[in-house]
């Protein structure tokens, strides 16, 4: 499942003033990120401001069933341009994995490294079985995210 933007209307589990609204999905029901949406950025610009850790385990794809590759990162707009760039030698680039098929938010990367390496230990099966749960056409889902989709891909098409 997509995260969603949605405000926090629990306040049992702390106070947040109304303006606060926080990143959630049903995989993880805590927010994620919180805005204070009445406050700017730190010193009026953005590059002041700090990173976001965004903790996220992700399965990218060659294809409809195709070559898998599953791994974990703090900023997943980020990866995911390093692995369609061709960023780095590695599997991904090796084998075309370029479809973003997969993903889970956490709440810290030790949750989101545990989660990585629990997917990494499953068996093939497993792992589609996964991704087919939430996705059974294998959409580029990093397209939803907004990517421009892939030329001469087309996921679920069995290509």
């Amino acid at each position: 499942m997509l995260p969603v933007w949605m405000p926090r209307q629990d306040r049992r589990a702390g106070f947040r003033p109304s303006g606060w609204v926080g990143l959630q999905s049903r995989s993880c029901p805590n927010p994620l990120v919180t805005l204070n949406l009445f406050q700017g950025p730190s010193h009026g610009t953005l590059h002041d401001m700090k990173r976001v850790i965004e903790p996220c385990t992700y399965l990218m794809a060659s294809g409809f069933r195709g070559t898998i590759y599953t791994g974990v990162t703090s900023d997943l707009m980020a990866r995911i341009a390093q692995h369609r760039d061709g960023t780095f030698d590695g599997f991904t680039k090796r084998y075309t994995a370029h479809l973003l098929v997969h993903f889970e938010m956490f709440g810290t990367m030790d949750q989101a490294i545990t989660r990585e390496k629990q997917i990494k230990n499953w068996r093939r099966q497993w792992k589609i079985n996964l991704i087919e749960e939430a996705n059974p056409r294998w959409r580029d889902l990093a397209c939803e995210l907004g990517f421009a989709p892939l030329s001469g891909r087309s996921a679920g098409d069995g290509s």
